[in-house]
């Protein structure tokens, strides 16, 4: 049986539910869209720091944060289009605006579809008319993100776009990874790097990048909390990043579908012509060992 309700309050929270698997889903519509609770089987899946959420002149570290229209940060956080600069601010501005909500549905699984529609404040960042569609689908192990990308201006629309998921962990020396890559970019060095399938937990940041993805799906299990996550994508996204912070209990297994500063280099930029939808989607299953 699935279930969705609004939990009322100072934070207004749609909590997702399959109770036959004691799974739950909770997302805040009018904090950027943001997944910040996933539960499989009444054990958390996710790291949500409150007191950050709190404060909204912090950015949020937790849940799943969207990002839109740039993954990552721009040099001095510019970028041109037809001779003017613009400003935007790391991973963009939607994982920072309300979102609207429009449909749900409990029929085959309990789902909730968030909009976010441009505006003034969208415009002076980034000149384009656009809605944003994010279908949030839960369903047993399993959550499911729809998304749409709806370009409402007369000229083709460049972005790129990801999601930042902070998963949970206790001890990150338990962690074992598959993921479809040979070689990552370091983002603190700028060095591209051969990967051998670990990462030196013991250092203070980790921060990498890799591309030349062959599948379009990774595995982390972790041996600690005996579950095993699986993160897949379709095939707009040619990035994985991996970010991790000594002393704090996640790390970060992150889907783009562009580099950073593509805004300005063109790498793997996506492209949306006038009126026209581009559809994108990505999975995470959890299995308890």
């Amino acid at each position: 049986m699935f279930a969705v309700a609004l939990k009322a309050g100072p934070t207004p929270t749609y909590i997702l539910s399959d109770l036959e698997t004691s799974s739950q889903l909770e997302l805040v519509s009018h904090r950027g869209g943001i997944a910040t609770r996933w539960q499989v089987e009444n054990q958390e899946i996710l790291y949500f720091d409150e007191a950050r959420f709190a404060d909204p002149s912090l950015s949020v570290r937790g849940g799943i944060p969207i990002l839109f229209p740039i993954c990552g940060n721009l040099p001095n956080n510019e970028y041109q289009i037809d001779g003017q600069t613009y400003t935007l601010k790391q991973h963009g501005f939607a994982r920072d605006l309300p979102w609207q909500t429009t449909n749900q549905s409990t029929t085959d699984a309990a789902s909730l579809t968030l909009e976010l529609e441009s505006s003034d404040t969208t415009l002076a960042q980034y000149p384009f008319a656009f809605r944003l569609s994010f279908t949030f689908v839960l369903s047993g192990h399993r959550l499911e993100l729809r998304q749409q990308f709806t370009n409402l201006s007369d000229r083709a629309m460049p972005f790129s776009t990801g999601l930042h998921p902070y998963f949970l962990v206790s001890d990150k020396r338990q962690l074992e990874f598959e993921i479809p890559s040979t070689q990552f970019q370091n983002h603190l060095t700028g060095q591209v790097e051969p990967f051998g399938g670990q990462f030196d937990v013991s250092q203070p940041e980790i921060d990498l990048a890799f591309q030349n993805l062959t599948a379009t799906a990774a595995t982390v299990t972790d041996r600690h909390l005996r579950r095993r996550i699986t993160l897949s994508w379709s095939e707009a996204y040619t990035r994985l990043v991996f970010w991790t912070v000594q002393g704090k209990d996640y790390y970060c297994l992150e889907p783009w579908t562009g580099p950073r500063n593509a805004m300005n280099s063109g790498d793997s930029l996506l492209l949306v012509g006038p009126q026209q939808t581009l559809g994108t989607s990505v999975r995470m299953a959890v299995a308890l060992l």
